[in-house]
């Protein structure tokens, strides 16, 4: 199954997209995110992707109330992401109602606490992927690495993690279109599941992931092109079906 996964971002409480990462090229595009993530779920969302992006950059998670209201709201799983840095994190958004917790920055930093959360919760633990130019972004995408998003996603695999989000992040929020490529190759050098994120504007990128989804890449998710209404989302899952 290939899923399209809409995407609510949190920063101050409110629904936004950034643009290539960047606290201040956010974009409002609601106030109520409870409202919005039930707006997807009656367009056929499958699965909501949530992120914390005020967690992101602090480490520190910003916006439970709001991820607890979200989870209790839906019928559908959600995934969050954004500033789970510890156990007792995971332990915390998993026990709020979260299907999936995604681990970032921790996964460079101290992959012990990614292992034994796999240990844990096994398939409800994903990492994320954050890569600018291949080499691995971190804290909200400001720090760079020298690490490449193959070489992480490889030594996640080797801790027992079953499937990664990768992001390209100078994509992310531009509409310029999805890296298949390097998302293609992370998936077949390190042999795990991925989804796919950053950049989608067309139907076309989403095609392109779609035809690709026989290596492992199992999903997409979705931001600006929906907000910005370049892509429909329920037009989209249709259309997905016929081919």
């Amino acid at each position: 199954m290939f899923e399209l996964i809409p995407a609510v971002d949190l920063k101050g409480g409110k629904c936004v997209r950034l643009q290539e990462g960047i606290a201040s090229k956010a974009t409002e595009y609601g106030s109520d995110p409870v409202a919005m993530a039930l707006h997807w779920e009656a367009q056929g969302a499958t699965r909501l992707h949530l992120v914390d992006l005020d967690g992101a950059f602090s480490g520190q998670a910003a916006h439970l109330d709001i991820a607890k209201a979200i989870f209790s709201s839906l019928k559908i799983p959600v995934q969050f992401g954004g500033g789970l840095r510890t156990l007792e994190q995971v332990d915390t958004i998993l026990n709020l109602g979260a299907k999936r917790a995604i681990l970032g920055t921790i996964a460079v930093d101290n992959p012990g606490i990614v292992e034994e959360a796999v240990r844990r919760y096994k398939s409800a633990i994903v990492v994320g992927i954050d890569a600018r130019g291949g080499k691995v972004a971190l804290r909200g995408w400001v720090d760079q690495t020298v690490l490449t998003g193959v070489e992480l996603a490889g030594r996640m695999k080797a801790l027992g993690v079953e499937r990664v989000i990768y992001t390209d992040v100078a994509r992310d929020g531009m509409l310029r279109g999805v890296n298949v490529e390097e998302t293609e190759n992370l998936c077949r050098e390190a042999g795990i599941q991925v989804i796919a994120s950053g950049g989608v504007s067309t139907v076309d990128d989403v095609r392109a992931l779609w035809e690709k989804r026989e290596c492992g890449i199992e999903g997409v998710i979705l931001g600006r092109a929906l907000y910005d209404r370049k892509l429909d989302y329920s037009a989209l899952k249709a259309r997905m079906v016929s081919w």
